[in-house]
């Protein structure tokens, strides 16, 4: 009996810390009746509840809405102006160009042109099923790509399969004669008797086994390299994933004179390389396994030349949802031009051009994007810049950077190493979304406190809530590439650590590298001053 008891309190498990996680938190507000201790106390809620998904990501993220106003942290008003501002609106534009990009097929377009001009070898149709899912990872969800891409994957695996069996049976019916005529003659010359079967084949069962772990293997790499490359991918460009866009938000946020330092162009031009060399590393490990710029600032962008004072008052929400407005207006075919038909009356002839529209329904329709938009999505990152905002107005994140003064003896490459390591193996159990939310806040503070470049840590903390290679359940696309069952738990985590590995290394060279001239990491810059001030 004893140890069938724990179970039936399983399934009060997610209620339990619902209930209780407030309840043994509120001695922190009650003792000390502080806005920094009140804001810590929603934060750190809302932290268990990210952690645990007790209740949904998204409605997690409405609680500051709630109970910053009722605890006296921020007004509702001061709050709610969070959850779309200028950050979310770039988001939301990107998430509408890339439902159009799934409607019309498009990415698969793009993945079978790839496919075609670099063949079926495994090690090139690795690399080939990489860079595609890498590249359409950049501008539609990790998750869309992975689930287009594995599809593929598993129709090119069973085409070669098929492929090789019928050379096999053609083989076996041209040759099966010579084989007899050879395997009689050996008999003949040789007492050792040898098994032969009705079609003339002698069976090799150590080849047979051999070739059968060969081809699982490549089916291993083949759709775990899919996932990583996915999640890889997206790290590319600001509007590839979650964290990129926290980062973003926050930046803003904290720190609303950084002269928008983290924008689309630096953030390509920093993260993009950094793709290209963790891609390559991750195809030679999987293959091992399994078978410097300046800012681009230094060119005036279009709004500064086609609007006077552009700089001022357009940003990169502006052509992300032009290009999507855009979308719901451009016709998805040529327009009919209907010419005369002199056999038909006029009657007849203009209530057939009536019937006719002149433009074709558009690109996109609404239906298909309310459908297919991650509206969820867009509350995570309005209740991570809330968080962000209370801390700084709150006095919180002042606090927590004083009490991480210490860390200034440190060298500041360890200390983004070290930041890294942890949020990648944070991310492996928590959404990384909420991974960048909780941390990056705080990684400002120390930046502040030890007076290096808030980007020096926000960075690669950033990148590093993206390497989630270990568990199928980190992200979703490995949960993906693992329902198809060609992969085991222990598979994924033997290639998820050295991934890690090789992730951390890249962003720590990135970051001392070419990221240096394009964000001016060497300095402490003077708009780093306005948390410390508040």
């Amino acid at each position: 009996m004893a140890p069938t008891c724990p179970r039936p309190l399983l399934r009060y498990r997610s209620f339990a810390i619902f209930l209780f996680a407030p309840l043994l938190l509120l001695p922190l507000p009650v003792t000390v009746p502080t806005r920094e201790a009140k804001c810590a106390y929603i934060i750190i809620i809302m932290a268990v509840y990210w952690c645990t998904e007790v209740i949904p990501l998204a409605v997690t993220s409405l609680m500051p809405v709630v109970f910053f106003p009722l605890l006296g942290v921020q007004s509702s008003k001061s709050v709610c102006l969070q959850y779309l501002n200028d950050t979310n609106m770039l988001f939301v534009g990107g998430l509408i160009v890339a439902i159009s990009v799934e409607q019309w097929n498009l990415h698969k377009r793009i993945a079978l042109r790839v496919l075609l001009i670099l063949g079926v070898k495994p090690a090139l149709l690795m690399l080939g099923f990489m860079i595609v899912t890498a590249f359409l990872s950049m501008w539609i969800s990790n998750t869309a790509t992975t689930a287009m891409m594995v599809p593929i994957v598993q129709a090119v695996l069973d085409q070669m399969d098929n492929t090789e069996y019928d050379v096999t049976m053609m083989e076996q019916a041209t040759g099966q004669t010579n084989t007899v005529i050879e395997l009689e003659e050996k008999n003949a010359s040789d007492p050792t008797p040898v098994q032969v079967i009705s079609n003339g084949q002698v069976p090799d069962g150590t080849r047979s086994s051999e070739e059968k772990k060969m081809k699982k293997r490549i089916c291993k790499g083949m759709t775990l390299c899919v996932c990583y490359a996915a999640s890889i991918g997206g790290t590319a460009t600001l509007t590839g994933t979650g964290p990129n866009m926290v980062l973003k938000g926050q930046m803003n946020q904290l720190y609303p004179n950084n002269n928008d330092v983290v924008n689309f162009a630096s953030w390509f031009g920093f993260a993009f390389p950094n793709m290209i060399l963790m891609l390559v590393l991750a195809w030679l490990w999987l293959q091992c396994s399994f078978m410097g710029f300046k800012h681009p600032g230094f060119v005036k962008g279009w709004a500064s030349r086609l609007f006077p004072e552009g700089e001022k008052y357009i940003t990169d929400s502006a052509p992300a949802v032009f290009i999507a407005l855009l979308l719901f207006i451009l016709p998805a075919n040529k327009p009919k031009f209907v010419g005369w038909n002199s056999s038909m009356s006029d009657l007849e002839q203009t209530e057939e051009d009536i019937k006719k529209p002149f433009l074709s329904a558009p690109l996109l329709d609404w239906n298909v994007v309310q459908r297919k938009m991650p509206w969820s999505i867009v509350l995570l990152l309005g209740g991570g810049f809330a968080l962000a905002d209370a801390s700084a107005n709150s006095g919180l994140s002042a606090w927590l950077g004083h009490q991480m003064t210490p860390l200034g003896s440190i060298p500041p490459w360890s200390i983004a190493t070290v930041l890294s390591l942890i949020i990648a193996v944070f991310t492996e159990c928590t959404s990384n979304v909420a991974t960048a939310t909780l941390f990056l806040p705080v990684f400002s503070s120390m930046a502040a406190s030890v007076k290096i470049h808030p980007l020096y840590v926000m960075l690669p903390g950033t990148l590093s809530a993206s390497f989630a290679f270990m568990l199928p359940v980190a992200t979703p696309p490995n949960a993906i590439v693992f329902s198809y069952g060609h992969i085991r738990v222990l598979d994924m985590v033997r290639s998820g650590i050295v991934m890690n590995i090789i992730g951390v290394f890249c962003v720590t060279l990135a970051i001392n590298t070419w990221g240096r001239p394009i964000f001016e990491l060497d300095t402490f810059p003077t708009w780093a001053n306005s948390t410390t001030s508040q």
